[in-house]
């Protein structure tokens, strides 16, 4: 039989493996197929922020722009804009959640989709039927969660980071790639 300091020189390394625990689902080009399967090519459009347009960022939205970069491309078929693929980030309960939005020329959300998803719990933002709140949502909405979306039981931060994230990429597309 085991002695006890002999079993948790085994078991504590495995209950620190079982905390770090990161699915990646999608890469960027595939959540662009996916959001924009009518696109042919995406144009980098990655913007550089100084900090007062993050500032200004933060003001609209109600967050703030943790990055002085924000990834985007933009979406064509044949020269045509189609609209404006983004890769972000938002903290979950502790970690990051990467996910892709699509925003139209018109800025509302097209769709939105979850790269890599790093919590323990919470993973259910990655449902389909969830994400499909997101759809047509503009800054015109009041962006709450239970109004605009629901809320996912044992997800609540995921839920209103990924939120967030979306109206503050929104204004983004409204301050920096409406007329673009």
């Amino acid at each position: 039989m085991p002695r006890p300091l002999e079993l948790a020189a085994v078991l504590l390394p495995t209950a620190f493996l079982a905390q770090a625990h990161a699915t990646d689902y999608l890469t960027a080009a595939q959540a662009q197929t996916l959001l924009f399967p009518a696109a042919k090519t995406f144009v980098d459009a990655t913007l550089k922020l100084t900090p007062e347009q993050r500032d200004h960022i933060r003001d609209q939205a109600g967050v703030r722009q943790r990055s002085e970069e924000q990834r985007a491309w933009r979406a064509e078929r044949d020269g045509q804009l189609l609209g404006w693929f983004f890769v972000d980030d938002v903290i979950g309960k502790h970690e990051f959640i990467t996910y892709a939005a699509a925003v139209g020329p018109d800025g509302k959300v097209l769709g939105i989709e979850i790269l890599s998803y790093r919590e323990t719990h919470g993973g259910q933002v990655r449902d389909a039927p969830w994400r499909r709140h997101f759809v047509g949502k503009s800054l015109a909405d009041p962006f709450k969660l239970d109004e605009d979306v629901p809320n996912i039981s044992g997800a609540t931060l995921s839920c209103r980071n990924l939120l967030d994230g979306v109206k503050r990429l929104l204004v983004v597309h409204k301050l920096f790639l409406a007329h673009a």
